[in-house]
């Protein structure tokens, strides 16, 4: 900022000189944030090609990406930066779902993966997905959103992992279905995950009375293969009788006003009872 002409300085009145940069109020002048870099889609694609291997057997699928692209992923990032001078441009992650990989590779490039929002709406539905069967007793659309998040998770990818996160309340299965994709959430997820493991055990707690008896050999069997989830379910279960009897006689504290699960974690989508 240029200085503005003013009168002529009182001689022995130098130490009364404003601070370089000050404004007429006497504030600092705020610094200038940083320009983040422009990155153009055309540099994106001038970068070199990595092939991006999952699976194994018929299963296995090889993805040319752009390592421009690659670098958003910190795992991704980690992995280009040890490659051999000369060496092969590979990263291989066969133990992931090759569908799975290639969503967020869509990901990485566009910001979102298919089956998109049909609407900027909140509660917007997603497309409709002409892989998946109808009624989906098998969960495949459930799995589908939670091996993206479980993949999101070891990438390094917060963003994708809560888009795929808002992508399961939007899902729609049946009984059977929901029970296939509680046995994934916590087979392949961690213990101390909340944001996937909650709304699970939540979902069961408070409609575990009526859809149990539409797939009571599979809930049966969940329960009995994951404790922890059987443990989570009757926590929910018992909490929400005891705030319940609360609202009826009023505990020390007088009656609950709150709900009777946790806030936020109960799924708003369709059922196919």
């Amino acid at each position: 900022m240029a200085d503005v002409e003013g009168p002529t300085p009182v001689e022995g009145a130098e130490d009364d000189v404003e601070m370089e940069g000050a404004t007429e109020e006497g504030d600092l002048t705020q610094l200038e944030p940083e320009t983040p870099k422009l990155v153009l889609f055309a540099d994106l694609v001038k970068s070199p090609i990595v092939e991006v291997i999952t699976g194994t057997g018929d299963d296995r699928q090889t993805y040319p990406v752009h390592e421009a692209v690659l670098l958003k992923s910190p795992e991704f990032a980690r992995q280009i930066s040890e490659f051999a001078p000369g060496g092969p441009r590979q990263i291989l992650f066969v133990d992931s779902d090759s569908d799975a990989m290639g969503s967020v590779i869509e990901y990485l490039y566009t910001n979102e993966y298919f089956p998109k929002k049909t609407s900027a709406s909140r509660d917007a539905p997603l497309q409709t997905d002409p892989r998946l069967p109808s009624p989906d007793d098998e969960g495949l659309g459930l799995l589908v959103h939670a091996r993206i998040y479980t993949l999101a998770d070891r990438l390094g990818l917060p963003e994708l992992k809560s888009l795929a996160h808002s992508k399961i309340h939007r899902t729609a299965s049946t009984a059977k279905g929901e029970l296939a994709y509680a046995r994934f959430v916590y087979k392949e997820s961690s213990p101390e995950d909340n944001t996937i493991r909650k709304p699970v055990a939540a979902f069961w707690a408070t409609r575990s009375f009526s859809l149990r008896h539409e797939a009571e050999p599979e809930f049966k069997a969940m329960c009995l293969e994951f404790p922890q989830f059987s443990y989570d379910v009757l926590q929910l279960v018992l909490d929400q009788q005891e705030k319940s009897r609360r609202q009826t006689t009023g505990g020390d504290d007088g009656p609950s006003r709150g709900p009777t699960v946790v806030p936020g974690s109960t799924r708003k989508r369709q059922r196919q009872l």
